[in-house]
């Protein structure tokens, strides 16, 4: 069964993609990353909206922002995410990376450039408390320890408001790093944001961009389309 579900995701349309299109607002120059979404290089960035579960399903008072910008170097995304409990891994170690860090609070990208190739792309991750892994996803021939080994480069940064119960998480990505992505004005990379948040079992919320169909994210026919704004 197993071999005939792979034989149908080597064999999907290239054109099966998610609705979804979020754009990103170029910069002239990097900036800080600041987890803020007031900061004032973020004012004109307009958020993509997730606020239901890989199914569709609706996912109540979790209603996830999601804004971008770009530079000639790097991307830049920041989620701004509610939630109800945090649950996070003891003894955070933010000096390399957290293996299995999608057991505990996490906000991922999904992204890659290769539109004939789209069974391979890169993802990366973010914890409320800074922690950070970036894997190389190859779903036809995949890689030792899933990709892990990898290294991509980027930047996180973090902040919790335990006040108003949000928690920010904010990327910087050499643009280079994304398979096939070139730092050019137009250019699209397929992509799909999701996070984990709460405790198993009753406690416990996904939540994705564009609805996989699934209780699996993983499922790179579902990507949206991030498109580079115009400089």
């Amino acid at each position: 069964m197993k071999n005939i579900a792979w034989i149908f995701l080597c064999m999907a349309p290239l054109w099966a993609d998610g609705k979804g299109v979020i754009e990103s607002l170029y910069a002239k120059r990097d900036v800080p990353l600041t987890a803020d979404p007031k900061a004032r290089h973020w004012k004109d960035a307009v958020p993509a909206i997730t606020e239901n579960g890989p199914t569709g399903e609706p996912v109540p008072g979790h209603r996830t922002e999601i804004r971008s910008l770009w530079t000639d170097k790097n991307l830049y995304l920041l989620f701004t995410c509610p939630y109800e409990e945090l649950n996070l891994k003891a003894d955070p170690d933010l000096t390399k990376d957290t293996w299995r860090l999608w057991e505990w609070d996490v906000a991922e990208v999904f992204v890659g450039a290769e539109m004939d190739k789209i069974w391979h792309y890169r993802e990366y991750q973010v914890s409320p408390q800074g922690e950070w892994i970036d894997l190389d996803i190859d779903r036809k021939a995949p890689l030792p320890q899933g990709g892990m080994l990898w290294n991509s480069g980027y930047k996180v940064k973090a902040r919790i408001d335990k006040e108003k119960k949000i928690w920010y998480g904010e990327f910087q990505i050499p643009i280079e790093s994304i398979n096939g992505a070139v730092a050019k004005a137009g250019s699209e990379m397929r992509i799909n944001f999701y996070r984990m948040q709460g405790k198993k079992p009753n406690g416990y919320k996904m939540m994705a961009w564009q609805p996989t169909g699934a209780r699996n994210y993983h499922v790179p026919e579902s990507f949206g389309r991030l498109r580079l704004a115009g400089k």
